[in-house]
């Protein structure tokens, strides 16, 4: 798939795509466009800490591995609310992330953020696609990221495939902490997504949650945060697949392999009922 590369002079407003979010409800093809965006991005120090603050990452002079989410967010949500794109952003189900940090992430204070969707797929309840966004600086590639979504809905030919993720060595408690009932709001101040999913049991209800859950995003960055004696600071692959979602407030457990190169991890509720799993391993 060759990509139609678009650059962009700054970043886009949030404002005005949440309206436009907003006001998209119906699904309107089942081809992805073949348009990216690219835009440089200065990396803000005051929003950065306020980042660390929230999913307990220590200041060791590094970008977290998943802060460059946040960076490429704006430019997430330009191309998922453009008219060439089929899904309305609204009620897509974020199932799967995986980066990649290639390079140790230390003095980054400028990067080009560059952002695709690829890979339509059938699935049991819809399509499923990947949100690629990527990271450069003027050395070369320095991050890379696949976020699997799901639109349910669409129709397409075709078997689905589920590819499951599980853990295959031994795991042991290596952390707990407790999701306060408003770390939705918290982690959206950060991180620019407002989800209503996220904010409160009320706007949750609306898109049939029972009570808000915590940002998919913020457990797997607080998971490595709580991980991060047990990772190598580049050349490392963290995927994770999200399960069942952490209803807000909950206590969550940490269960985790042995620090090294390759490890296993899992993040489970009461009852053992299991929220995320997921594993890191050298880049290939």
């Amino acid at each position: 798939m060759i990509i139609d590369w678009h650059t962009l002079n700054h970043e886009p407003s949030l404002t005005g795509l949440y309206l436009r979010a907003a006001t998209r409800r119906k699904i309107t093809g089942t081809a992805l466009p073949d348009s990216g965006l690219r835009c440089w991005v200065d990396v803000n120090p005051k929003r950065l800490a306020a980042y660390r603050a929230v999913c307990g990452f220590t200041d060791n002079g590094f970008l977290p591995p998943t802060y460059p989410h946040v960076i490429a967010f704006a430019l997430q949500m330009q191309l998922l609310t453009a008219k060439e794109f089929p899904f309305p952003l609204l009620g897509l189900i974020h199932l799967s992330n995986r980066i990649r940090v290639l390079r140790p992430m230390g003095g980054v204070g400028r990067v080009r953020v560059s952002v695709q969707v690829q890979n339509l797929q059938p699935h049991a309840k819809g399509a499923t696609f990947d949100l690629v966004t990527t990271l450069d600086d003027q050395l070369g590639a320095l991050w890379e990221a696949e976020s699997q979504m799901l639109c349910r809905g669409v129709k397409l030919d075709g078997d689905a495939v589920e590819d499951v993720m599980a853990s295959t060595l031994s795991l042991i408690e290596v952390a707990r902490w407790k999701a306060p009932a408003d770390i939705g709001r918290q982690y959206a101040k950060v991180s620019g997504d407002y989800n209503p999913i996220h904010l409160s049991a009320a706007s949750a209800k609306l898109f049939g949650f029972p009570r808000a859950i915590a940002h998919g995003l913020w457990n797997k960055a607080r998971t490595l945060a709580a991980l991060a004696d047990h990772l190598p600071t580049a050349n490392v692959e963290m995927a994770v697949q999200f399960r069942k979602p952490v209803r807000l407030p909950s206590e969550v457990t940490l269960l985790a392999s042995a620090a090294g190169s390759s490890g296993d991890f899992q993040l489970v509720g009461a009852g053992d009922l299991e929220h995320m799993v997921g594993h890191w391993r050298p880049v290939a």
